[in-house]
């Protein structure tokens, strides 16, 4: 159950971790903001303006309908390769790290009931609360 336990916490970092490293370390990388004109399914999109050196306008750039609404403009930083972006600053972050503190709850079930370790599990499970509730806030 142990195994399972950490299983479970490395998809969690793994799934998070196609986001992270955009939106944690954005130096170098191109930032700027999009103005969200369309929405349709799980995706949004709008025109990009840069704010960093060396990055170029777009007319259309894709961001994950969840973190925001039509009308709004939000920073963002470019997926290198790619017309996506993801929301940058504190709400960019907790939303990056959200299939964490999924992990983390499900974790806390595990731990739980496998390994009847019911004080390390009310840790786990409060982490994956407060990190969730905290993404849920800023977004």
């Amino acid at each position: 159950m142990g195994t399972v336990a950490v299983l479970l916490l490395i998809a969690g970092v793994w799934a998070s971790w196609s986001s992270v490293p955009y939106v944690m370390l954005p130096k170098g990388r191109e930032q700027g903001s999009v103005e969200v004109t369309h929405c349709a399914g799980d995706t949004c999109t709008g025109p990009y303006t840069p704010v960093s050196p060396g990055s170029q306008a777009r007319d259309r750039v894709q961001v994950s309908a969840v973190a925001v609404r039509k009308g709004e403009t939000y920073s963002v930083v470019v997926k290198p390769g790619t017309d996506r972006v993801l929301r940058s600053g504190p709400a960019g972050i907790l939303y990056a790290w959200a299939p964490l503190g999924g992990a983390l709850l499900l974790a806390s079930v595990v731990v739980a009931g496998g390994l009847r370790l019911i004080r390390t599990a009310w840790v786990l499970a409060g982490a994956g609360v407060a990190l969730l509730t905290a993404a849920f806030a800023a977004l």
